[in-house]
C-alpha cells in the first residue's frame, strides 16, 4: 500500500476539523504542530484500516456488478443443441 499523503490544502482542512473537534468535544485546544502530528499518526496507524475497508467494499461491489453482467449473458444466450 502506498503511503497516505494529503495535499497542503487537504491537510489544512483536516487539521482544522481535528482542532474544532478537540475544542468542541473535549474542550481542549490543539496547536498546529500537535494537530498535524496527530493527523500523521492517524494516517499512518489508522488509515490502512479505512483503506483496506474501502478496498473490500469496492471488491464486493465489483463482484456484484460482474455477477449481474454474467447473468445478463445467460439471459441473451440462444438455445442450441450444444450444452456448454
Amino acid at each position: 500500500m502506498a503511503e497516505i499523503e494529503f495535499t497542503r490544502d487537504e491537510k489544512a482542512i483536516l487539521v482544522s476539523k481535528i482542532q474544532r473537534y478537540f475544542d468542541r468535544e473535549l474542550d481542549q485546544e490543539l496547536g498546529q504542530f500537535d494537530t498535524e502530528f496527530l493527523l500523521d499518526f492517524f494516517a499512518e496507524q489508522i488509515g490502512p484500516y479505512f483503506y483496506n475497508q474501502g478496498l473490500y467494499d469496492a471488491r464486493a461491489l465489483l463482484e456484484s456488478k460482474l455477477e449481474t453482467i454474467t447473468e445478463g449473458f445467460y439471459e441473451i444466450e440462444k438455445p442450441t443443441e450444444f450444452i456448454k
